[in-house]
């Protein structure tokens, strides 16, 4: 007879197909089930936490719905970064985990609901007659809000019988939110008139319009009205005309490109939050810019939102689109009324036609493609930083013109994440994911590969860590190097310090020994585990990756570069939040 566990694992495998984690007490008859009566894949990984990160990363890089599973307890404790960076990055997984028995708690025993909900994750509890309801509910839960789900199998719930697995109901996904309002559909028309007229359209998106399915309605409208684009760290990609897309806005962004910005006269901006970062603290657009947010949050994010629609981005863009469709068959219209008019009266035919008919079906942008592209160049840096060590900077540029061009790249938190977003390009938003930096963490880095290369089998997964969150995650540097072996790569910006600490607090004159770190060889750690490792001291020392990269993925193994980089050189964001907290 099929178990309660049983029926979470077989309910479970009709909607995912991954499933990360390490086994214990409490997930021991999950996991059975799991491996004995399903095709669901199952990776172990060495934390709790890289459980959670795995299946984060492997929906962020569009792979779908994925679930991760912890013992009670410990086990559970020890998701709860993970789980937290998951919550406020919007992301839906499923942790299957175990709980106290019914009977009450053990002296081990903790409130993991309560635990749980601190972090903004709601529990769902599994009994033996509704396991199976009760697992569909967690899953539409997760899908329909993007929220990770707790499911708890009470200990003593786990391996009792529980008869045949009943049928349960599909999951339900509410559908695309579509203003309809007269009070929406006003909004909309007034959105459409200020882009008509505007003289310095701007278009940003972030990866809400990714996951939206924006991508098309949104070039469409760049076209329509002449605008530049731009995106959000994680929008990377969702524009296809790169000729006329200024990157990243904030502090990743080009100095020439934040320029371009500030002089926009309308930004509406598609499924970002515009937090603090994206905003350069306010300072991201001129006083004289009407900023229009299109999101499907309750209201405007951000105070200098000056019209708000709350609506789906791939919605909102295209029925702008037929808005100013609309404007320009009507002026198209009056103007062949008005030269009939002046032919039957003699009057000479116009040579051209209304400012809007030439503005609406691909309207020319208000900046060439060269000046976009100068604007948005970096600072290629120098060989060597002035304390001998190699810059960042022409490393990064470096390594942006030697990584595969099919590659994801993911990016654990610290001082480093600049350099991934400035230099390397990506091709869409599911082809770079910052796990960590939505809860301001680190070390959730070597992990989230194993849930990228199985997103992502056809794929390169680079990962761009620190030192000291490579340290915090070195337990699934192992899971990285075993799942993604062949195709996998790590580059650990090693400067034997905590960097972003050293740029904000020790330029401030706190002391900086507890924001050192001794020189760690990454490079033999990574060899210790099965993969070529290779300390990187000059640009020449790159050859390795160009090596690799040229090595059929059947003969090669996953590669960690150990790049031994100055800590004198600042990324430019950290400059925006010295200027801030100064």
């Amino acid at each position: 007879m099929p178990t309660v566990s049983a029926h979470v694992a077989l309910t479970l495998a009709r909607h995912i197909d991954h499933v990360f984690g390490v086994m214990g007490n409490g997930n021991a008859h999950f996991l059975d089930a799991l491996e004995r009566a399903t095709d669901v894949h199952y990776t172990a990984v060495r934390h709790e936490a890289g459980g959670v990160v795995a299946a984060d990363a492997h929906f962020r890089a569009g792979g779908g719905l994925a679930a991760a599973t912890a013992t009670y307890g410990a086990g559970f404790t020890n998701t709860l970064t993970a789980l937290a960076e998951a919550v406020q990055a919007h992301v839906p997984l499923i942790l299957v985990v175990g709980d106290e028995p019914t009977s009450g708690p053990r002296p081990w025993d903790v409130d993991q609901i309560a635990l749980a909900s601190a972090v903004g994750a709601r529990t769902y509890t599994v009994g033996r007659a509704d396991a199976a309801a009760t697992t569909v509910i967690a899953i539409e839960h997760a899908l329909a809000y993007r929220v990770p789900t707790v499911l708890a199998i009470p200990y003593d719930v786990a391996k009792l019988e529980a008869g045949a697995v009943p049928e349960a109901p599909e999951p339900r996904v509410p559908a695309p939110l579509t203003p309809v309002s007269p009070f929406a559909v006003a909004t909309l028309d007034g959105i459409a008139d200020a882009l008509a007229s505007a003289r310095r359209p701007m278009l940003i998106a972030g990866r809400g319009a990714w996951l939206a399915g924006a991508g098309s309605a949104l070039d469409a409208l760049a076209d329509a009205t002449g605008a530049l684009t731009a995106t959000t760290a994680l929008g990377r990609g969702v524009f296809s005309r790169g000729e006329y897309d200024l990157g990243v806005t904030g502090g990743f962004g080009a100095d020439g490109a934040m320029e371009l910005i500030a002089r926009a006269d309308v930004a509406v901006v598609f499924g970002a939050s515009l937090n603090q970062f994206t905003m350069r603290f306010g300072a991201l657009f001129s006083p004289g810019t009407r900023i229009v947010q299109v999101d499907t949050a309750p209201a405007a994010t951000h105070p200098h939102v000056g019209t708000y629609l709350r609506a789906d981005a791939a919605v909102a863009a295209a029925a702008l689109v037929e808005r100013l469709a609309a404007r320009l068959a009507a002026a198209r219209a009056s103007a062949s009324d008005a030269s009939a008019s002046r032919n039957h009266s003699g009057t000479e035919k116009p040579t051209h036609d209304v400012s809007l008919a030439t503005g609406v079906v691909s309207r020319e942008r208000w900046c060439s493609a060269d000046d976009v592209a100068t604007a948005r160049g970096y600072a290629a840096g120098e060989r060597a930083a002035s304390d001998g060590r190699l810059d960042p900077r022409s490393a990064a540029a470096r390594l942006g013109q030697l990584l595969p061009d099919d590659r994801v790249v993911v990016s654990d938190g610290g001082h480093f994440i600049g350099w991934a977003n400035m230099y390397w390009p990506v091709a869409s938003p599911d082809r770079m994911m910052m796990i960590g930096t939505a809860y301001q963490s680190i070390g959730l880095g070597f992990p989230s590969v194993a849930g990228a290369a199985l997103a992502r089998p056809e794929s390169t997964v680079v990962l761009t860590t620190g030192d000291g969150g490579g340290l915090m995650a070195l337990a699934d540097l192992e899971t990285a190097v075993r799942v993604a072996a062949g195709r996998g790569l790590a580059v650990v910006w090693n400067d034997n310090a905590y960097g972003a600490e050293i740029h904000l607090y020790g330029a401030q004159g706190l002391a900086r020994e507890p924001m050192l770190i001794p020189e760690v060889d990454f490079a033999g750690l990574a060899a210790a585990v099965g993969a070529d490792g290779v300390v990187v001291r000059t640009l020449d020392d790159l050859a390795a990756l160009e090596r690799w990269a040229a090595t059929p993925v059947s003969d090669r193994r996953f590669l960690l570069l150990d790049l031994r980089i100055s800590g004198a050189v600042r990324a430019p964001y950290q400059d925006e939040i010295l200027r801030v907290n100064s």
